[in-house]
């Protein structure tokens, strides 16, 4: 489920800034990633002003501050300072005028300042505020670290999925990021980050064993905290024949979280079929075919070799 909001508390732990006022009120909620630079409102226009961003004053802001009188200033802050703004946030070190301090006190809003740019502490919060407040779904399955790369494995219950990301952890090929439950968000418009729910984290549940701590049994490299997610293998226990897997590969499968199409194997699951291994080497034949290169188009093209060498000996046989 999407977490609808940060605290201005949160805020000031996860990034580089500091608090000049309203301590008490760093339990205000921040609910867009959206940082405003309030420029234009300095000006008294207020058309467009989307009070519940964060308000960051830079040195244009400053700057244009002081050519303002006392009364006008404090009347555009008293403007700024909405019921819905969560945080004034003052860049570079500057000065903090006594207009701003009255206006945030009045509406309990608390101002913050860094010794970084406005750029640069944009940045950081977009960043951090993206992320935390990213659209979020939980998916059924198991997420691991196959190569640098995160294979979300998901199929039937009791199919063998956490049996088989199991395997891959002992033999030193995958790292464990989420077991049965996956917490998925939206890093961008082509990314998916998947990470466990805290309860779980680094706990997987093993049918005939019970719960195994991943990190204290095999140590703190066979876990992630997170992954970015490139691939799904689905498994299915479907037999060959019966349904209509693919065989050579060339099918544009695919799986849809949070408006992201991930590239989706199916798998079937046999006795007798080492499911790992299959695992293994359909996240190495996703990586070298992100690579260039493409194992079937080369057995395309040394049957379309052999078909025209035969069609060369049939001719000069005639």
């Amino acid at each position: 489920m999407a977490q609808n909001s940060v605290t201005v508390r949160e805020l000031v732990n996860n990034t580089r800034l500091k608090i000049v006022a309203g301590k008490e009120y760093l339990d205000r909620p921040i609910t867009t990633s959206d940082i405003s630079r309030p420029g234009l409102e300095m000006t008294g226009y207020f058309n467009y002003y989307a009070p519940e961003r964060v308000q960051l004053l830079g040195i244009t802001e400053t700057s244009f501050s002081t050519r303002m009188q006392h009364d006008e200033l404090l009347m555009v802050y008293r403007k700024m300072a909405n019921a819905k703004t969560p945080v004034f946030v003052v860049s570079t070190n500057l000065p903090i005028s006594d207009e701003l301090k009255q206006a945030a006190s009045e509406a309990h809003i608390p101002i913050l300042t860094t010794s970084l740019t406005s750029s640069r502490i944009l940045s950081n919060m977009t960043y951090y505020l993206g992320d935390q407040l990213a659209p979020r779904e939980s998916v059924h399955g198991v997420l691991i670290d196959v190569h640098g790369m995160g294979v979300l494995i998901t199929g039937d219950a009791g199919i063998g999925k956490t049996e088989a990301a199991l395997e891959l952890i002992q033999q030193g090929k995958a790292r464990l990021v989420a077991d049965d439950r996956v917490d998925i968000h939206q890093e961008d418009e082509e990314r998916l980050i998947g990470e466990p729910s805290e309860v779980l984290r680094n706990m997987m549940e093993v049918r005939g064993v019970g719960i195994i701590d991943v990190q204290q049994v095999y140590g703190a490299v066979s876990v992630r905290s997170h992954a970015s997610i490139m691939i799904n293998i689905h498994l299915s226990n479907g037999r060959i024949g019966e349904e209509n897997f693919d065989r050579l590969g060339n099918e544009n499968d695919s799986l849809e979280i949070l408006g992201v199409k991930l590239k989706r194997m199916v798998v079937p699951v046999t006795p007798g079929r080492n499911t790992a291994s299959v695992i293994d080497a359909a996240a190495v034949k996703f990586r070298t075919t992100n690579m260039g290169f493409d194992a079937l188009e080369t057995l395309e093209k040394r049957m379309t070799a052999e078909i025209s060498k035969n069609e060369k000996i049939d001719a000069k046989e005639k």
